[in-house]
């Protein structure tokens, strides 16, 4: 059996499966029903590690195993598939959740919160600094440096970078809001993005950014996250960002900022 490696590759990202695992269960596909002998025959795997991966794909809900002698395996429509893997990630994802969610009054947390608390106080405020990969990640810093906003947020961003901030930080900044802390969006206002804008005009003071393209986050001014790359030119999975934890350069960042917001249209 023949089978692009380009489609096998797509499988394995959809699916989250190894090679391995989308040789076999494509081979098992195109026969139906088949003894992990034959699999093995026309997919290329090695015999010793069939059976291992029958058995993975069987937990997974791919196949299902066939009582009798020789054991057979059989596929399952592609269709049901889908539906049975979506039913076990959403079902992993509650457990882990919930696994966390007992982590708030356990002393596992504690004594991790002792680590970090005793560590910190042998660094210095300006070596506080990381560098982050992938806009998921990016964004999921981003959202905790805005749920722990006390003062101020000040917030510099792209055209579709307005648009996908509203889901990731629209609840966190509607929080924010309502503890009092100050709110100010920058970013070019178009009509691919203005309906947005007035929605971000409930929680912050919104503004059009129309000479300068940059993407940066600046908290209670001391905290700074901003981005390296161009995000209509790079893929999400490339992005990168820095983040530093400098109250003296975040107060010289957000005192030129202040020049330039004095010139930007509100949008109204």
């Amino acid at each position: 059996m023949i089978v692009k490696e380009e489609f096998l590759s797509r499988l394995r990202k959809i699916f989250d499966l190894n090679l391995y695992e989308v040789k076999v269960w494509t081979a098992l596909l195109s026969r139906g029903t088949s003894t992990a002998g034959e699999l093995s025959s026309i997919s290329d795997v090695p015999r010793s590690r069939t059976y291992d991966i029958l058995e993975s794909l069987e937990k997974k809900g791919f196949i299902v195993m066939k009582l009798g002698k020789p054991i057979k395996f059989v596929a399952l429509k592609p269709g049901e598939v889908v539906e049975r893997v979506k039913k076990n990630l959403l079902v992993d994802a509650k457990e882990k959740s919930k696994r966390l969610e007992t982590l708030r009054g356990d002393e596992v947390l504690d004594e991790l919160t002792a680590l970090f608390t005793k560590g910190v106080k042998f660094v210095e405020p300006s070596d506080l600094s990381g560098s982050i990969k992938g806009r998921q990640n990016l964004y999921n810093h981003m959202d905790m440096m805005v749920r722990d906003a006390e003062r101020t947020i000040t917030i510099i961003t792209t055209e579709e970078g307005l648009n996908r901030k509203m889901e990731v930080l629209m609840p966190s900044l509607e929080k924010c809001k309502k503890r009092g802390v100050k709110v100010r969006i920058a970013a070019p206002i178009t009509k691919n993005n203005l309906k947005v804008a007035k929605e971000f005009k409930k929680v912050a003071e919104v503004r059009d950014l129309d000479k300068l393209k940059a993407r940066l986050v600046i908290v209670d001014s001391n905290q700074i996250m901003f981005m390296l790359l161009d995000d209509e030119k790079f893929h999400p999975n490339y992005d990168v960002g820095v983040w530093i934890n400098t109250e003296f350069f975040a107060q010289a960042l957000e005192a030129l900022f202040e020049l330039a917001w004095k010139d930007m249209k509100q949008v109204h």
